[in-house]
């Protein structure tokens, strides 16, 4: 075959492969995501707003990143007054993959919204505008919970008061910009478990609780499911880098030796109700680790969590928990 004949089909398929990539990049640009909205309808009972508050507060935690919190105190507790108010940032100095803003989710921002496009972005990840989420909010976690605890939240935070505030959109660099595109899947939720099986119980909750999130090591924001809850994930905080710790029931580097009643004591010694979290100097340790609010959690939650991470298989991890800079 001659030379020109081999320059003709080579360039041939280069241009065929461009054509192939440019094609995938524009339908993820422009048809993804494309999650289709439920036939979601929230009762608002009072049984259900009661546990949607219990749930954001204390187990899901969404107040944690979508209130100020007072991060010159230890476990940086939310400020009185802020609550759903968003603007708290995770950004490449946490080792985020750009820049990610928490919205306002009190009525002020989503009155306009309905429970299913609600329901959308907390279980699948796609905003009422199209837009992809990157999951900081842990939607693929929150997909796979019982419809009716996801529909109490729903019903909770439309009772929270309004606060005027508009946070900036979110600003993941690129590619991630064209990855998390494809992020936003349908939701797959599961019936709660009887709360009799507390290992199954306990996974439920260490799920809606997101502890795989910050005690798993991660590598341009996303977890290595390979060291799950084995700690190492680092933190930079302004005077120091926090390090997650080991919470497998490893005997040595992580909670094996410590038994039930410590574990439950550990999150109940933070109850605002007998606890003030202490103004930090310079060089004092810091956590994301929301304390304050877990230590609202019911104390058979708490044991349920404890049974399950003593049913996960140990791994050995040594931590330095605190780096002072």
């Amino acid at each position: 075959m001659k030379r020109k004949t081999w320059v003709w089909i080579l360039g041939g398929l280069v241009s065929a492969l461009v054509l192939v990539v440019a094609g995938v990049m524009l339908y993820i640009r422009f048809a993804l995501p494309n999650v289709p909205l439920q036939s979601i309808k929230v009762n608002a009972t009072a049984e259900n707003v009661e546990r949607g508050r219990y749930l954001a507060n204390h187990v899901t935690v969404c107040m944690d990143c979508h209130s100020t919190r007072a991060w010159d105190r230890f476990s940086g507790p939310p400020i009185p007054g802020t609550l759903g108010k968003g603007g708290e940032v995770f950004d490449q100095k946490m080792g985020f993959p750009g820049s990610f803003s928490s919205p306002n989710i009190t009525p002020f921002n989503l009155s306009d919204w309905s429970d299913a496009e609600i329901y959308r972005a907390i279980t699948s990840g796609e905003g009422r505008d199209g837009r992809a989420l990157f999951p900081v909010m842990p939607y693929f976690a929150y997909g796979t919970l019982d419809t009716e605890d996801i529909l109490s939240i729903i019903a909770y935070i439309r009772t929270i008061p309004d606060i005027h505030n508009t946070p900036p959109l979110s600003n993941p660099a690129f590619p991630m910009n064209m990855i998390v595109r494809i992020f936003p899947v349908a939701a797959h939720p599961v019936q709660r478990p009887s709360e009799s099986d507390s290992v199954k119980y306990g996974e439920y909750l260490v799920r809606a609780s997101g502890c795989i999130e910050c005690h798993t090591e991660a590598e341009h924001g996303q977890i290595v499911k390979a060291l799950s809850f084995s700690g190492g994930r680092e933190f930079i905080m302004p005077n120091g880098v926090l390090t997650s710790p080991n919470i497998t029931p490893d005997m040595e580097t992580g909670i094996g030796k410590m038994s039930r009643e410590d574990f439950i004591k550990r999150f109940k010694g933070y109850d605002p109700e007998n606890y003030k979290a202490p103004k930090l100097g310079l060089k004092d340790m810091q956590t994301i680790m929301p304390w304050i609010m877990y230590a609202g959690m019911e104390v058979k939650d708490l044991a349920a969590i404890y049974a399950y991470l003593h049913s996960l298989p140990p791994r050995t991890n040594v931590v330095v928990r605190w780096k002072h800079l």
